[in-house]
């Protein structure tokens, strides 16, 4: 009988070793693309890209009141600048942070940039959620070397090392 099988109420042990990280809306379906994972990735493509177009319909009610209460160009221009570079700069660290993990200290530094430019995140998302789930090649990575490290540990050796010959140099 195994480990597995020796639990009483009838449901397996967890396997021993590192446990998945899980991520926003997929839990830890990542690891083996089950339990609703395609299903999971298209409702979080569909609403981060539906999430995007509301926040530029929201973006354009509010550069229209800006131009009715006829506040000049110059600063409805700077409203626009202001809007999309920090757009793209959230687009970017949203993007780098899908492959490498962010500096808590930069993050709470760029939280100001990043709800400015929400809709670069929201974009973001909704691309990388097209491919796999996102940050989900950072966590696989992590998790496979978290599991080969747990199998180097664990591995028995054979046979009895204070009985090994040495060798005479």
């Amino acid at each position: 009988m195994s480990a597995e099988e020796n639990r009483t109420d009838g449901v397996p042990a967890a396997p021993a070793g590192p446990r998945p990280e899980p991520l926003r809306f997929f839990g830890t379906t990542w690891v083996d693309h089950s339990r609703g994972y395609a299903v999971r990735r298209i409702g979080v493509a569909v609403g981060s890209l539906a999430a995007a177009v509301a926040a530029c319909l929201l973006l354009r009610f509010a550069h229209q009141g800006l131009r009715i209460a006829e506040i000049g160009g110059f600063v409805s221009l700077l409203v626009v600048v202001m809007f999309a570079v920090c757009s793209a700069l959230a687009f970017g660290h949203t993007w780098s942070s899908f492959s490498t993990r962010p500096d808590p200290d930069r993050q709470a530094s760029l939280r100001g940039l990043m709800s400015i430019g929400f809709t670069g995140s929201l974009l973001a998302y909704f691309l990388r959620s097209l491919t796999e789930a996102p940050g989900e090649k950072l966590h696989r990575a992590e998790y496979e070397q978290a599991r080969e490290e747990y199998d180097r540990r664990t591995t028995r050796r054979s046979g009895n090392p204070a009985r090994k010959r040495r060798r005479d140099s």
